[in-house]
This record gives structure tokens, C-alpha cells and sequence, in this order.
């Protein structure tokens, strides 16, 4: 993974030190809470309901175990035990005490850590599938492209003061794992007709009040030349999006108001100006970046599967683990272990410290102390040898952390909603919880199968929502929760937003109708059908029908 040269170094201490002054004079009285705002926010921190929440980077979602350790002794020493990670790769504290700010970023600092860009109007942290180097589908490591993309977009002076936040995510295979299209910007690398390798630039994605699956505005642009392309974008981008209302500021609304081909030609005739100047990638920067990437010592693994086969004929309740939660790597005899955060009744995302802690000490046992955050809010190891997952999966179970259900009903992404967040409408917590235990039963859960399950407490969408198989938005109805229910999204290759289905549902009924939806898809399935295959083939109907049958 990457490591800080002495610039990244010295960045971040002089950061630390100005909040640290900036701290003082807003609890000395100095700074009014309206001019401390955009100070905090440039360093991650916001205002919650009951208390700050600081939000911290986690580039490309890669981290090493003395990072993800000392998080957990972040959560120990400044926070309530706990950590959040977030559907941006991110971690979150949801309880600092402003005072101790500066000292928590100090911390962070220690270890190659910090909240810079973590909100405002600005390139935020950018996301990567989170099987980056490991999945046997790739065609090139995209957090190899996704770090040049940090160093380029860390406090870019043009790009600092956006008309809104921005978001960039990564994939390096066909087989979308980072939800590119509902991005600002989604890259995917490609390979031309010579065998180059590129990008296939996707714009104007994005969820919130109104969601839109991005459009593709150049089927390739070599990699010497992705700096100056997603440059020439942001200027297209901030000459001509909206500042007069936040809601349509977003550069979605743009690429919609004048239509893709004409933001393209823009982009094309402010690209040609800059295509062969500064901004080219010498081949050498590319190979010095590669080498921070490099695959990590594998050792022969051949009789490994063989020992995972007998593994799991003797352990059924391993087997189940590794059905759903262990995945194809392409170095043999190894694998792609899966840490669910989403035990039953769970807080979706949440782990202990102690959690953090047992995860730092397990992945430098058994994948070359590495971490991966996934944006679905779990964790991954991606280097494990087959003949060690089953002790790995024992060591995980001792922790609560080895729950198998990636993909399916209780592997639900869901927001702080109105627990925490000052602009949420209702619950979402809550709601994932009560799902969880509904669908405690696990063979259960496998019998349905994989399903993307998403939840939203307000319309900005941080869950998700709109590309879940089934996505629950909490709304405000006279001072009461209710949630409104799509179906038919997804945020893989064939992204599609989902429709509302009908009218919301009280807190009470909403468990029971998505027990409903579900039921339906089981009864009306074909062999083999996923939930968003047979809502593909049989449209929203047969649930309606159900739901609102006495309506």
C-alpha cells in the first residue's frame, strides 16, 4: 500500500497544528460557530444531533493493521468504544469532544492518517473496489490510478470551492464492485484494441433527490493522459454548474440540463488545450506508484484447497462461511475473505474497538497486514492461503465478526439516520435491526438468496437507497416516520435506480412489507432467479399486489 513521502508528512502536521489554533480560538470565544464551520468541515468534522462526528479518509479503502489499530485506540481514548465505516470507504467517530480534536488528529497524523476532504465542497476521499490487486477479473489494479487521483486532488487550489462535493470512484474489472455509474465521475480501466490499458470515463452519476446513473463521455483515454482528461471535467464543471441552489448544484444536474454529448464536446475543447502539458503522467511516476502496489510474497499454497475441501466437509458451519463469505483470488491457493460487520441485530457498519484491534492482529497473521473497507461497510482480507481460513474463520468468530451473510438480506447498508444525523427524517438503525432479527435465521436467508437490501434515513441518500434491490427511504410524515420502498436498483456494471413501488409504510408495517416483497420473489421465482432477476422478468405487479392488496 502507500506510504507517505515527507511532503504527505509534513502536510498533515501543519494541518494538525492550524486546527489545533483554530480549536482553541472557537472555544476561547474568537470564532462564532458560523465562521468555525467551514473551518471544521475542511478538516472533517461536522456538527451531528447530539454531538461532533469526525470523518476519516481511508484512500481507496486500503488500510494496514497499525492504522486499523490505532483507529480502535481512537475509539477507546476519544470516542465510546466504537468506530463507524462508511459507504465512502471512510470511517466515522460519533462522539469526539471538540477539545480533543486536534489531539485525535495528531494520532491519525502518526500513522499516515487524516480528515482532510472528508466534506465540503470538494473532491472527497476516492473509492476503489475494494478486491483491488486479488480479483481474478482484473485488468489493473485501480488503487494504483486512485492514488495518483489523491495526490492530483488533495487542496487543489481551482477545485477546493466546487459548486458541490464531489465524488470519484474507481474499478479495475468489468464486473463492477465500486459502483462507478453512481458517481460523479466512475472510471473503468480498459483495454484498446493494441492491448493499452485506460479508462472508460463515466459522468454526472449520483444518488440523493435526484438520482442519476452516469453516462459514459469517452470509451477510452490513455492513462498519460487521465490527469489532464479529469481536469479539464472539474474546470467544465466549475465554470458552469449551479451555485445558486444546492439541490441543483451537483454535476449530475449539469450533464442532465445540457445533455451528455454537449458536456462531452466542452470537456473535449477545454482538454485540448491542456492534453500534452503538465498534467501528462510520465511513465516513470506511473512505475513509481506501481511499486507501492506490488503483490506481497505468496508462498506455495498447492496443497491448500485440498485442506479447505476437508475443512468444509467437517464443519458445516464453516462451510456456510465460506459460501458466502470467501471469493476466487488469482493467485492459487489463496483467497478473498469477507469480514461481515452485520451480525444479527447489529448496527450495520459498527465495529468495537476490540473488534478493530482482533482484525489488526488477524491480518498480519494471515494477509500480509493488510485491511480492505469495502463501501458496503464491511471489511476484507485479500491475501488469506486457503489451508488458514478455517483457523482465521474460528479467531473471527470469537470476535462476533463472522457472521455468513455478505449479499443477502441481513448484509444491509444502512445510514446513521435520525439517531445521529441533524438532516435525517427517521430512523434507519433501527429499521436494519429489526430486518436483521426478522431474517435471523440463516438458512433462511440462503434460501433467498442474494439480495441487496439498502436504507436511507433522508433523501441525500448516504444508504444508498436508490440502487438496492429493495431500498427503504425514511420520510417525515406530521412529525411521524414512515418508508417509502423501491425496488429494482442496483449498483453493479448494469446500474439501474430504482422505482418507488407505492405509498409509505408506517415504522411499524415496514419490516412486515419487506417481509412481503420478499415472500412474493420466493413464491414467483424461477430456479436460479436472484430477487433482481425476477424483478427484471416480472416488474413491480405481483408485489404491489401484495402489499397494497387491502389498501
Amino acid at each position: 500500500m502507500y506510504r507517505y513521502d515527507e511532503f504527505d508528512q509534513v502536510f498533515v502536521d501543519q494541518r494538525v497544528a492550524q486546527f489545533r489554533d483554530q480549536v482553541k480560538r472557537r472555544l476561547d470565544g474568537e470564532l462564532t460557530e458560523d465562521e468555525f464551520r467551514p473551518l471544521r468541515l475542511m478538516n472533517g468534522l461536522y456538527l451531528q444531533l447530539h454531538a461532533y462526528m469526525l470523518r476519516v479518509a481511508v484512500p481507496y479503502g486500503t488500510l494496514s493493521s497499525a492504522q486499523m489499530r490505532k483507529l480502535a485506540d481512537i475509539a477507546r481514548r476519544y470516542d465510546r468504544g466504537y468506530g463507524h465505516f462508511t459507504t465512502r470507504q471512510n470511517i466515522q467517530y460519533n462522539w469526539p469532544k471538540l477539545e480533543e480534536v486536534p489531539d485525535l488528529l495528531k494520532e491519525l497524523a502518526s500513522v499516515e492518517m487524516h480528515a482532510i476532504q472528508t466534506s465540503g465542497n470538494c473532491i472527497r476521499n476516492v473509492t476503489a473496489d475494494q478486491y483491488a490487486g486479488v480479483a481474478g477479473d482484473e485488468i489493473e489494479d485501480p488503487r494504483i490510478i486512485s492514488e495518483i487521483i489523491r495526490q492530483w486532488s488533495s487542496l487543489h487550489p481551482e477545485f477546493s470551492f466546487l459548486p458541490r462535493k464531489f465524488k470519484i470512484a474507481v474499478t479495475g474489472a468489468p464486473n463492477d464492485r465500486a459502483a462507478v455509474r453512481v458517481h460523479d465521475i466512475g472510471l473503468v480501466v480498459r483495454r484498446n484494441e493494441d492491448g493499452e490499458v485506460g479508462f472508460e470515463v463515466i459522468v454526472g452519476g449520483g444518488q440523493g433527490r435526484t438520482p442519476m446513473i452516469g453516462k459514459t463521455i469517452r470509451s477510452f483515454v490513455e492513462k498519460r493522459h487521465l490527469l489532464s482528461y479529469l481536469e479539464a471535467i472539474m474546470r467544465v464543471y466549475n465554470l458552469y454548474g449551479r451555485r445558486d441552489n444546492k439541490f441543483k448544484a451537483r454535476i449530475k444536474i449539469l450533464v442532465h440540463e445540457i445533455g451528455a454529448e454537449e458536456f462531452a464536446r466542452r470537456v473535449e475543447e477545454e482538454w485540448a488545450q491542456i492534453k500534452n502539458g503538465e498534467l501528462s503522467l510520465p511513465a516513470e511516476e506511473i512505475a513509481r506508484i506501481t511499486t507501492y502496489f506490488a503483490p506481497p510474497a505468496y508462498t506455495d499454497a498447492t496443497g491448500a484447497p485440498a485442506a479447505l475441501a476437508a475443512n468444509r466437509v467437517a464443519d458445516p458451519a464453516f462451510n456456510a462461511w465460506v459460501r458466502t463469505n470467501v471469493v476466487p483470488h488469482k493467485q492459487p491457493g489463496y483467497a478473498i475473505a469477507n469480514i461481515s460487520l452485520k451480525p444479527e441485530g447489529g448496527v450495520p457498519g459498527d465495529a468495537t474497538a476490540e473488534q478493530m484491534d482482533a482484525v489488526a492482529d488477524l491480518a498480519e497473521q494471515y494477509s500480509f497486514a493488510e485491511i480492505r473497507v469495502t463501501h458496503e461497510q464491511n471489511l476484507v482480507l485479500a491475501d488469506v492461503r486457503q489451508d488458514e481460513l478455517y483457523g482465521l474463520w474460528q479467531a473471527l468468530d470469537a470476535q462476533g465478526l463472522a457472521t455468513p451473510n455478505l449479499g443477502l438480506v441481513s448484509d444491509i447498508i444502512a445510514c446513521p439516520g435520525l439517531d445521529y444525523c441533524s438532516l435525517a427524517n427517521a430512523r434507519s438503525i433501527p429499521v436494519a435491526q429489526r430486518i436483521s432479527r426478522r431474517f435471523a435465521d440463516l438458512k433462511r436467508q440462503h434460501d433467498i438468496g442474494e439480495l441487496r437490501l439498502k436504507i436511507s434515513g433522508c433523501i441525500n441518500a448516504c444508504g444508498h437507497h436508490h440502487v438496492g434491490h429493495i431500498g427503504i427511504l425514511g420520510v417525515d410524515r406530521k412529525g411521524e416516520e414512515y418508508y417509502q420502498i423501491t425496488l429494482g436498483g442496483r449498483a453493479d456494471e448494469n446500474a439501474a435506480v430504482g422505482r418507488i413501488i407505492g405509498p409509505a409504510f408506517s415504522s411499524e408495517d415496514v419490516v412486515d412489507a419487506i417481509e412481503a416483497i420478499i415472500d412474493t420473489y420466493v413464491r414467483i421465482r424461477k430456479d436460479g432467479e436472484r430477487f433482481i432477476d425476477t424483478y427484471s422478468r416480472v416488474g413491480a405487479d405481483p408485489f404491489k399486489e401484495v402489499l397494497y392488496a387491502t389498501a
